[in-house]
């Protein structure tokens, strides 16, 4: 930026010292320590803040390099960030490695990860977009049929020269642009939550992760007719209490061969099946807003007698408690201002 004080002056959160950026954003991330790198007399800053339940947009300008630390806390919540410097760089540390990119470039990261986020460049602007954990574990559990738990190991910079950097830019691209000042996309949750879920199942598919071996399996043979006929007896009779005898007879083979036909053809087991049948069955009802059900009722009505362990499966396959699912439902659009309060 040329005219630095015309770019600080619109933007929301604002300072000229390194000690009032510090105290703004205390708060907001967890527990946030910072030190410059260089010895500037002045250190102008500015930020702005866009959020929805899926979604946060920051777009910050700094005058000077410098490096911070979080320790996010219970409060903290747990995003997958996609960086896109539009002048100077950003950096994230992981012990002894170092992950930058710069303009023209993409840095991907979970944001209870790194060490530490470096800030690099005279006037460094850039905007970053924090999407909801829970709907890249979401994607996972789509894309993998199996709860995912532990670090997903992305490949932290992507070139937007390539296609996948190309496409992962314009949809953040897309939805920054739906949310930034108040935009469009923020009266329109539908909208954004296909566009988060389509950008989270893009990353997932294209970047490299420790997952990633697993998207090369060649899909699988068509299945024989009794697994066939197994899931559509489950379908048909999801709220039923059901066993796996049952399941067995109504698809005419033994429990054994259904088992063997299930994991060399659904790489899973027909428990498990159905299980993730009735979890994706109570989702929707969860969801729905028209649906007035307590949650007992809606536990109970898809086969999930303990609660405790229907919210246990549910969180590690969504990535939140039912109880969140159902308190966003209908949920008034938040605002930048609400993720410094």
């Amino acid at each position: 930026m040329s005219d630095n004080s015309a770019a600080q002056a619109s933007f929301q959160f604002r300072g000229s010292s390194f000690d009032s950026m510090i105290e703004t954003l205390g708060g907001a991330f967890g527990t946030f320590a910072a030190e410059p790198i260089s010895q500037a007399q002045s250190f102008r800053w500015g930020i702005d803040l866009s959020a929805c339940d899926s979604a946060v947009l920051i777009t910050g300008y700094h005058q000077s390099d410098f490096q911070f630390h979080i320790e996010p806390t219970a409060d903290t919540a747990e995003y997958l960030s996609i960086v896109l410097p539009r002048n100077g760089g950003m950096g994230v540390t992981y012990g002894p490695r170092t992950a930058e990119a710069g303009r023209g470039e993409l840095l991907l990261y979970n944001n209870f990860e790194p060490n530490s986020v470096i800030m690099h460049g005279e006037d460094n602007v850039v905007d970053e977009l924090l999407i909801n954990w829970s709907v890249v574990l979401q994607t996972l559990g789509q894309t993998f049929e199996a709860p995912f738990d532990g670090s997903l190991n992305l490949l932290p910079q992507v070139s937007m020269s390539t296609p996948a950097g190309q496409l992962i830019g314009n949809l953040a691209e897309t939805i920054m642009g739906g949310i930034r000042d108040s935009g469009p996309l923020l009266q329109s949750p539908i909208a954004m939550a296909h566009l988060t879920q389509a950008l989270a199942d893009v990353v997932v598919r294209l970047v490299p992760h420790r997952l990633s071996h697993l998207l090369d399996k060649k899909p699988c043979l068509i299945a024989p007719r009794h697994v066939r006929r197994a899931i559509e007896f489950m379908q048909a009779n999801i709220n039923q209490p059901i066993t796996m005898p049952m399941v067995a007879e109504a698809a005419g083979v033994s429990v054994r061969a259904l088992e063997t036909g299930f994991r060399a053809f659904r790489d899973t087991t027909p428990a498990a099946y159905l299980l993730r049948l009735r979890l994706r069955a109570a989702r929707q009802d969860l969801i729905d807003p028209e649906n007035n059900q307590t949650m007992r009722a809606i536990c109970l009505k898809w086969g999930f007698f303990h609660f405790g362990r229907f919210s246990a499966v549910y969180r590690a396959t969504y990535g939140e408690n039912p109880s969140d699912t159902r308190r966003r439902v209908g949920s008034s659009v938040g605002t930048g201002a609400e993720v410094l309060r």
